[in-house]
């Protein structure tokens, strides 16, 4: 967890989720048989306002059976160009670009094992589980598959980078045989869009039961109206800006003149 200040929200996180995760408990174990998987989220909407930085998502859940959990938290696909820059005479310049189509905005794994407990290479590839393992379609024949394939790899260095891409497999942690957790950590510059959350139980190496849980990710407030007035009007947005600029140009110039 990150302690950054937001102490109440971790407390209020944590009495939701252990409440959830108790109502959990005792549906797993009454009368009526549960699903062998049960997963929800602490919250199904992350607010973008002023001063957003960043916030954890707690995921909570419970299996009928001993199992592994693992977790998959996917962004809105979106393209992606990249560019490739080369010193010419001593100023750095675009010379190349690669366009990837439907490339993940945001991605993260946690498991309740290290990967290859969890599974064989097989299906953790089936499955996409772990970055190594996207399925990110290489360009169309731009270039030859190496040069494609390091291009890929830039990608996901420069996503990892900007904290879209998780660089370590988080971590479920099982309270008991039957219930488990896991903190999905979205930072200050997430990606705007309906996420996709897979929960996969698996044993033995085969998945046995899997869920998948929507979240929105949206600017609500002056930001949501200014994001869409700029989306909307492009043009008279550029022109409010540069109308802007001038005057507060302007305005620091008279003032260091009475100075």
């Amino acid at each position: 967890m990150r302690r950054d200040g937001r102490h109440g929200r971790f407390a209020a996180t944590g009495i939701c989720g252990l409440a959830a995760l108790l109502a959990l408990g005792l549906a797993i174990a009454g009368p009526l048989r549960a699903a062998p998987l049960v997963a929800d989220l602490s919250k199904h909407l992350v607010a973008i306002t002023t001063g957003f930085a960043g916030t954890d998502v707690l995921l909570f859940g419970a299996i009928d059976e001993p199992g592994d959990v693992v977790v998959i938290v996917w962004g809105p696909p979106q393209e992606v160009v990249m560019h490739r820059k080369s010193n010419i005479a001593g100023i750095w310049v675009n010379t190349a670009a690669m366009t990837f189509d439907r490339v993940p905005s945001f991605y993260s794994v946690a498991s309740s094992r290290t990967l290859d407990e969890v599974a064989s290479d097989v299906v953790l590839s089936r499955l996409e589980i772990g970055v190594e393992r996207l399925n990110l379609p290489l360009p169309p024949a731009k270039a030859s598959p190496n040069i494609a394939r390091n291009w890929r790899d830039a990608l996901i260095r420069n996503k990892q980078r900007l904290g879209h891409y998780g660089k370590e497999v988080g971590q479920v942690i099982f309270l008991g045989e039957s219930l488990f957790r896991t903190l999905v950590e979205f930072p200050a510059n997430v990606p705007t869009g309906t996420y996709q959350i897979e929960v996969y139980l698996l044993r033995d190496g085969r998945v046995v039961s899997a869920q998948t849980t929507p979240l929105i990710v949206g600017k609500i407030g002056v930001e949501a109206e200014v994001f869409d007035f700029a989306h909307n009007y492009s043009a008279l947005y550029g022109l409010i800006a540069i109308l802007v600029a001038l005057v507060a140009g302007w305005l620091a110039h008279v003032a260091f003149r009475r100075h």
